[in-house]
Parts: structure tokens; C-alpha cells; sequence
């Protein structure tokens, strides 16, 4: 954990510029890791049972218009 704290703190003591481009690095850097492990998840199965209970439920008929 003392390596998050001082990241941390770290982040905290940054200038609103280097904030700013802290928080652009970071929000790509997430997520590229957010479409990889849904990949991962899609490509083992891991959200079979949710698309199956999704299309169930379009065909019934429980689902809203957006």
C-alpha cells in the first residue's frame, strides 16, 4: 500500500496543467484496459449467460425503447 499512498500524494501535489494531462493519460490508459479485459471475458464465455438472459428478454418483450 505505500506505493499507492505516495502515488497518491503524488497526484495531489501536481499543478492544474500536469493534472489536467495526468487525468487524459489516465482515463485512455483505463480505458484500454477496460476494452482488453472485456475482450478476455467475452472471448472465455464470462458473459454468455448475461447476453443469453438479454436476448430472452428482448424476445418477451421486456426492454424500453432509448
Amino acid at each position: 500500500m505505500r506505493n499507492l499512498e505516495k502515488i497518491e500524494n503524488e497526484i495531489k501535489q501536481l499543478p492544474p496543467q500536469d493534472l489536467t494531462v495526468f487525468r487524459a493519460w489516465f482515463e485512455k490508459f483505463d480505458s484500454e484496459h477496460w476494452d482488453r479485459q472485456f475482450e478476455i471475458d467475452a472471448g472465455s464465455g464470462k458473459l454468455d449467460n448475461l447476453a443469453k438472459n438479454a436476448i430472452k428478454d428482448f424476445k418477451s418483450g421486456k426492454f424500453k425503447k432509448i
